[in-house]
C-alpha cells in the first residue's frame, strides 16, 4: 500500500462528495422555497452516511445548515 495514493484518492472521493451533497442540497433548499415548503430561514436538520463495507465502517455524520 502506498500512503501518498491512498491520502490522495481519499481527498478526491471527499472533494468529488463535498462538491455533489453540496450541488443537491442547494438546489433541494431552492425548489423548496420556491415552492413554499419552506420560507428561507429554517436550520435544517441534516446526516451523511459514509459506508465502506468491507471496512465494516457505517458511520453517520449529524448537523445543521442555517438558511439565514
Amino acid at each position: 500500500m502506498n500512503d501518498d495514493t491512498l491520502n490522495m484518492e481519499v481527498r478526491k472521493y471527499l472533494k468529488k462528495v463535498g462538491i455533489t451533497s453540496q450541488r443537491e442540497i442547494e438546489h433541494a433548499v431552492l425548489r423548496a422555497v420556491e415552492s413554499g415548503l419552506l420560507n428561507g430561514a429554517e436550520t435544517l436538520e441534516v446526516q451523511m452516511t459514509l459506508s465502506v463495507p468491507v471496512l465494516n465502517i457505517d458511520l453517520t455524520i449529524d448537523g445543521q445548515i442555517a438558511l439565514e
